[in-house]
């Protein structure tokens, strides 16, 4: 099975990816470097993680070489506009100790829900990452958490189009309108929380098909998105959960099992949304 997908612009980015949300709570960059063992060669990072300094030293630990290692960051919500956007993508390299990234996103459409000029500073930004791709300073550019009015906002004007779109996309949860907008638009979906964390792990209803199926419940997750052609970047400290998140098995959900999963009744939202106050996560 292909273990790529290729982007608008022909640049390959895994399926299967790394996220290092909270890897390196309490801790050095060793959660990371154990991912990398494991196989993973896309690492989602952050401006926001508070990260990149120990991501960048696992790569360098590693002794895998900079060119075979898909490197996500993301310019954080308070630093939208076009000044702050280019510091932000700066101090990212800085702090990854690399000069490119292969994928660079705006992390939120807006800085906070009730902000009105929200629609010029995503195009600052936007106008700001364009530089950057045509520079070579990043290979592909995206978006993420953005609904079809936020990337309409960009479309409009944009010279290049965002390459892909980060979501929070899980059983349960799966944004059918910004999903099928972004794939209309050429834009490739990537699943943040693909697991829906231990609301969606712990259902009955997953544990039981996964069983059907002789996998774990996060194998028959990521398995359900990707067969729908969407990225995922699970989260994982432990080495053994990221070797079965990675090497999966080579099955595939019947239609019927696939109809059932996307037509359950939405639960497990973690509560974030770009154009809503937080709320608490859904049971």
């Amino acid at each position: 099975m292909e273990s790529y997908f290729t982007l608008s612009n022909g640049v390959q980015m895994p399926k299967i990816g790394y996220g290092t949300y909270k890897s390196t709570d309490g801790s050095d960059e060793r959660v990371i470097l154990t991912a990398l063992e494991a196989g993973y060669r896309l690492l989602d990072t952050a401006a926001a993680y508070e990260n990149e300094e120990e991501v960048g030293r696992a790569i360098r630990k590693s002794g895998i070489a900079r060119k075979d290692i898909f490197l996500t960051s993301k310019v954080w919500r308070s630093n939208l506009g076009y000044e702050a956007t280019k510091q932000s993508f700066e101090a990212s390299l800085e702090r990854l100790g690399t000069d490119y990234l292969d994928l660079f996103l705006l992390h939120w459409p807006k800085p906070e829900p009730e902000t009105e000029n929200w629609k010029e500073l995503d195009r600052e930004s936007w106008a700001a990452l364009e530089e950057f791709y045509k520079e070579g300073k990043v290979r592909a550019i995206g978006v993420s958490n953005f609904l079809p009015h936020h990337l309409k906002n960009l479309l409009a004007n944009a010279g290049i189009r965002p390459m892909v779109n980060q979501l929070e996309l899980h059983v349960g949860y799966m944004q059918d309108t910004a999903d099928r907008f972004s794939r209309e638009n050429g834009i490739q979906p990537q699943a943040w929380s693909p697991l829906g964390r231990k609301r969606i792990l712990d259902h009955g209803i997953v544990g039981k098909m996964a069983e059907k199926y002789g996998v774990t419940s996060a194998q028959l997750l990521l398995r359900f998105l990707l067969q729908q052609d969407i990225a995922v970047i699970p989260k994982a400290s432990a080495a053994e959960r990221m070797r079965m998140n990675f090497l999966l098995p080579d099955i595939r959900i019947a239609e019927e099992d696939m109809d059932y999963l996307l037509a359950l009744p939405q639960f497990g939202w973690s509560g974030e949304h770009p154009d809503l106050p937080r709320v608490p996560a859904q049971s």
